[in-house]
């Protein structure tokens, strides 16, 4: 017995796209040069602000001391050490003595804040997304062996109270990170399809 289907069958469910002239589509494809964003597009670059917030709160608590992670009067400002609380704190993982040795030093403050910063402002922004995604997996990363989460003990032998022996917070932060650099998370919301047209950006990709 033969079946007859119907012509006119369903691709399945998308998400339309919003264009710039308010038409929407059932495409789920997003073009730069169509001038066609989706509406996948805004959900990463809501993200990308979201994300960029996390690092742009982090430096200004830090530099101004607004009582939330830093202690009022203690802010950079105010001749305290973003890096000395944390990095003289770790108490486990194979570079607990690297990382005391860092601790409060002038160097590693600079960098620490500038870090902060410049991924804030990338990500906030929507522009040199694959530099911060590079500068924001590598913060991650040590922070995660300053954590260092396969550990049950801390030197000491205390517990450590660490939830997850691999994944935490870190780790995926640095992989949306990446994900937010591969899709070009800055062309909605964000000045990402301006910047990319710039001469010397497409002259230099890694600068996109």
């Amino acid at each position: 017995m033969a079946v007859h289907q119907s012509t006119h069958r369903g691709s399945g469910f998308h998400l339309p796209s919003l264009r710039r002239d308010g038409v929407d589509s059932a495409s789920g494809a997003a073009s730069s040069q169509a001038g066609v964003l989706t509406a996948g597009a805004y959900v990463f670059g809501s993200a990308r602000v979201l994300m960029g917030f996390v690092f742009l709160w982090a430096f200004l608590d830090k530099t101004f001391g607004f009582g939330y992670a830093t202690v009022s009067g203690k802010g950079w400002v105010e001749g305290g050490s973003p890096t000395e609380g944390f990095l003289g704190h770790v108490a486990v993982g194979p570079m607990e003595s690297t990382f005391h040795s860092w601790a409060g030093a002038a160097w590693a403050d600079w960098l620490f804040m500038l870090g902060l910063l410049g991924i804030g402002l990338a990500l906030t922004v929507g522009v040199v997304l694959r530099l911060a995604a590079v500068a924001g997996s590598v913060m991650m990363a040590l922070m995660w062996v300053a954590e260092w989460p396969p550990a049950k003990h801390l030197s000491d032998g205390s517990a450590s109270m660490s939830t997850n022996p691999f994944a935490d917070y870190h780790l995926v932060y640095a992989v949306v990170l990446i994900v937010l650099a591969v899709v070009s998370a800055g062309d909605a919301l964000g000045l990402g399809r301006w910047w990319a047209r710039l001469p010397i950006i497409r002259d230099h990709t890694w600068l996109r």
